[in-house]
Order: C-alpha cells, then sequence, then structure tokens
C-alpha cells in the first residue's frame, strides 16, 4: 500500500517524555505498569479481569443501552456492548472532547487505533473479546477550544454564549455553520453526504453530547465502536467513594504531586499541575471548581457553599454533580470500564504518567498507555510534485529555513559546503601550532587567532554562496516551500489543523476504508499515507 514511516523521534513535533517512552528508556518504568506490547496484553487483562465486578459490567451495559436508545446503531455495537457483560471481554478506550464536526484530523486517527488494536487483540487472545470504545468529553467547559473547525484555509466557529458542560449544549444556531459548510463544500455527491451528516447531527439533535454520539456512530458504528458518555448519574455512583477521599483527605493531590516530582527531576516538564481538590461542581450552565478553606467548601466564582457534612451529602445524594478534572478523569474512566489500555496523544499520556502512584493507592489497576496513530495524508498531486523535485518526505519535518539550505545544497551544481576545506585547513594549522610551540610559546596564540579567523572567513564565505544558490533557485525552492506549507499549515502538523471533511469531500468513504487499512497501532511510527 502507498505507506511510509519515520520514527516520532526524527520529525521534531514529540517531546523528549514520549520520545524516551516510545524507546522504553529504563528510566520511565516507575511511572507505567506494561509497556503496550502484544505479549503483555494477558497479564494486564488478567489483572483488570480479577478486580472489575460482575455488578460493575451489568450497570455499564444498562446505562449504554439506555445512552444507545435513540439511536440506530449497527449490528457490530450493539452486540458489543452486550458481551461487555461477559468476564471475558475487555475495553481499549481513547478519549476526545466534543470538537465540533470532529475537529482536527487526529480524532479519526484515535478512534481507528482502538479499533485496530481491539481486532489485533481478538486475533491474538481469542478467548477473550476486544470492544473499541471512545470516552465522549461531555464535562469539559472549555468551549473556546470545541467549538470550531478548520476548513480549506478557513475557521468556520460556532459563536454563542456557552456555560457549563458542553455535553449539555444545546444545539441552536448551527444550522448558520451548516450553510458555510455546504457553501465551502460545493455541490458534489460527497459533499452532500458531509451536508448531510451535519445537518443530521445537529439539527436533529438538541445537545451537543448527543450530535457527537450520532456523527461518530455514523463513521464508525460498522467497526463496532462503542461511545460512553461519563456525564451519567449512575455511573457516577462508582465514582462516590473516590470523591469522597478527594474532599476530605486530598489524595490525588498528595499522590500526584509527588510523581511529578520524581518526573521533574528526570527533566520532563508538568504537563497538569494537580489542586487540593481535582473537582468540579456540575450544574446545569455551571461548571466551576471545589475550593476548601477553614471547613467549609466553596464553589468557585459562586455563592455556593457546603460544610463538609452538607458537601459529603450531596456527593451521595447527586453523584452526577461532581465532575473530575483531567487529573481524576483517567481515574472515573477506569472504575467504569473494564479497561486494557487507552489511547491518546502526546499531551494525553503526558499527564497519565503523573498518576500511576495514585492509581496504586486506591488499588485501582493502572491501564497501559498507547500512543495514538500519527499521520500526514499525502494528495496524489503534491506527491507527484515532490517526485519532480527529487525530495524525500522526511526533510519536510525540517524548518522551513533549513530545508531551504539543505535542498539548495542538495540541487546546487557547484559546491557550497566547504567542510572538506575547513578539515584541510586545520590540518595545515595543526603543523603551525607544532612549529610555534617548537619556537616560541608565546606564537601559540596567534596561530589560533589566525586560524579562526580564516575559518570564520570560509563560514562567511559558505552563508555567501549559499545565499546567493537559493536566488538563483527560488523557483524550485518556492514550489518545495509550498507543498510544505500545505503538508504543515502554519507549521503545525496536518493532523492537528485540518478536518476531516476536506479529505472526504474529495476521496469520499475510501478514505475511512484506507486509513482502517493501513495504520497500525503497535507500529511505533510516525505514519505517511498516500491517498
Amino acid at each position: 500500500m502507498p505507506k511510509s514511516a519515520i520514527p516520532y523521534k526524527e520529525t521534531g513535533y514529540f517531546s523528549e517524555l514520549i520520545c524516551d517512552y516510545l524507546s522504553e528508556k529504563p528510566e520511565l518504568k516507575p511511572f507505567y505498569e506494561y509497556f503496550p506490547k502484544e505479549e503483555f496484553f494477558l497479564a494486564q487483562l488478567q489483572k483488570k479481569g480479577a478486580s472489575f465486578s460482575t455488578d460493575a459490567r451489568q450497570i455499564l451495559v444498562n446505562r449504554l443501552t439506555a445512552q444507545y436508545e435513540q439511536i440506530n446503531t449497527s449490528e457490530a455495537t450493539r452486540k458489543n456492548i452486550e458481551t461487555l457483560a461477559s468476564n471475558k471481554t475487555f475495553t481499549i478506550t481513547t478519549g476526545h472532547q466534543l470538537n465540533l464536526f470532529t475537529g482536527p484530523l487526529y480524532f479519526l486517527y484515535k478512534i481507528f487505533s482502538v479499533i485496530n488494536l481491539s481486532e489485533k487483540l481478538d486475533k491474538e487472545y481469542p478467548d477473550y473479546d476486544f470492544v473499541p470504545v471512545y470516552w465522549m468529553a461531555t464535562e469539559d467547559h472549555d468551549f473556546e477550544e470545541i467549538n470550531y473547525f478548520n476548513l480549506f484555509g478557513n475557521k468556520v466557529q460556532w459563536n454563542r454564549k456557552a456555560g457549563g458542560a458542553v455535553g449539555e449544549l444545546n444545539t441552536d444556531g448551527l444550522e448558520v455553520i451548516q450553510k458555510e459548510l455546504q457553501t465551502a463544500l460545493g455541490g458534489g455527491k460527497n459533499a452532500k453526504e458531509l451536508v448531510a451528516l451535519f445537518s443530521q447531527a445537529y439539527t436533529q439533535h438538541t445537545n451537543l453530547a448527543d450530535a457527537t454520539r450520532f456523527i461518530a456512530n455514523a463513521l464508525f458504528a460498522d467497526y463496532g465502536l462503542v461511545i460512553v458518555d461519563g456525564n451519567d448519574a449512575t455511573l457516577k455512583k462508582a465514582f462516590i467513594p473516590y470523591a469522597e477521599k478527594e474532599l476530605t483527605e486530598n489524595l490525588s493531590y498528595n499522590e500526584v504531586s509527588e510523581t511529578t516530582a520524581r518526573l521533574t527531576a528526570l527533566g520532563y516538564k508538568e504537563q497538569v499541575h494537580p489542586r487540593e481538590i481535582n473537582l468540579f461542581y456540575l450544574k446545569e450552565g455551571l461548571r466551576e471548581r471545589i475550593i476548601a478553606k477553614d471547613g467549609t467548601f466553596f464553589i468557585n466564582d459562586t455563592e455556593l457553599s457546603f460544610s463538609e457534612a452538607e458537601i459529603l451529602k450531596e456527593l451521595k445524594d447527586h453523584p452526577e454533580r461532581f465532575s473530575p478534572n483531567a487529573l481524576l478523569r483517567p481515574l472515573f474512566q477506569e472504575l467504569v470500564l473494564p479497561n486494557l489500555c487507552y489511547v491518546g496523544g502526546g499531551g494525553e499520556l503526558a499527564y497519565w504518567f503523573q498518576l500511576k502512584d495514585y492509581f496504586n493507592s486506591v488499588n485501582v489497576p493502572f491501564p497501559m498507555l498507547l500512543l495514538r496513530n500519527s499521520v500526514v495524508l499525502l494528495p496524489k498531486n503534491l506527491s507527484e510534485k515532490m517526485e519532480k523535485l527529487d525530495v524525500e518526505f522526511a526533510l519536510l519535518f525540517l524548518p522551513k529555513s533549513d530545508l531551504e539550505s539543505y535542498y539548495t545544497k542538495k540541487i546546487s551544481e557547484i559546491p557550497i559546503d566547504l567542510s572538506t576545506q575547513r578539515k584541510h585547513l586545520q590540518e595545515q594549522f595543526k603543523s603551525l601550532y607544532q612549529t610555534a610551540e617548537n619556537t616560541d610559546a608565546s606564537f601559540v596564540g596567534a596561530v589560533a587567532a589566525q586560524e579562526k579567523k580564516q575559518l570564520n572567513g570560509l563560514d562567511h564565505l559558505e552563508k555567501r554562496l549559499l545565499k546567493a544558490q537559493k536566488r538563483k533557485l527560488a523557483d524550485r525552492l518556492h514550489r518545495l516551500t509550498a507543498i510544505q506549507e500545505q503538508l504543515f499549515p502554519k507549521g503545525n502538523l496536518q493532523e492537528r489543523v485540518l478536518n476531516f471533511a476536506e479529505f472526504y469531500n474529495d476521496q469520499g468513504p475510501g478514505l475511512l476504508e484506507q486509513l482502517k487499512e493501513e495504520l497500525d497501532p503497535l507500529s511505533g511510527d510516525f505514519s505517511i499515507i498516500k491517498i
């Protein structure tokens, strides 16, 4: 298939922490349980199976059945929901915000990572079943992070006032976005499919959670994807004992702070800063931090306050009003799901590494952590242009100025790299140093100064030659950097900026089929896929 790959480390887009994790650097081993290799999944499975009860499974099945009541989904998904009742069934999970029309491309790569890994494990361990799960971040309140998507270089944005959990936001006003989408995509067959998908999701569902579930189901139900909304009063009951410890003992703060200190001592950056209480108070139109002071619990930026007895009663009576932040959501997820592996981006995995000791302290198995697939989609016309320019794709990961310099030296008809002349000059000066030492040691400084002067002269000459050749080859350089700018918009990875509609409009369903076929979740490399 038309696919190639390069190591993540060579892209320059991934943190030292993630690159060290992928290379299984021994210093990082204390911050996770099992590295995601096929041979370790059985041990993870046995550990999780021993801790996840039959009752928890039945509650999960019941709630998923209720959440899917209004969804016309596939037989594969319904079967996967039912099989979660079996103690031989486990999940592979990813999470994602409720970005408008899926947001950046990597939404697709996350989902196919969990789908393909589930299928791989089904073959490797036929006595068990593995279910791909998408955990919707319905409780998030960062509306500005999700209220837009980029299409053909333009930002398509949903402008409205918002507060509280984004999953509960009504979808009023999105018919305006539908018209913008229709205008941008044109009138082709694939464009009509995309506009219909948008319309059915956002104009036929009353809130963002239901709309997002509809889109994810429409795109991935044939592969058996199960979509979970954690903003559920019944599911939150499992979280009550842990939320109580959070309120009364600051348990996560103490454990995560210690782990984070050990990580930063190794030179890695803190991804998420733990708070004394890592919970929000959640009601309609409201999601604000819970802050404790002198025995009273205050809801930030409101007039609400509780005594300890009152807030513990509120937790028991209304667990749905207590929302975990980024550091506690992983625990809630692992309490609710018979999960073996979490699949996420580099930033997500970075804060999971802060959590290992906390999970141990509450006796919850820590899942495997897998970096999701990362991809650059390479359209045929750009691939052909690259072939004419005779440039390898890996070079496009270089900063623009470095790419121009490298390519100029490669295609220049005159030699620009003067490293041979430098080496020859340095060899000549070796004998001069010897002569100076044998004559008068005070001459050594004069020789060194002369050597530096002549080496600087070569550097200056090389820079002038390079600049002159860049002017001469400006047309080819412009064509090359134009390709880079299309594939790395605004200097970012394509997957973090562009929306899938841009490619689906051209490729149709074949885009999803090709991604499903070509992405290997355990490959450990960054993929370049020709489309």
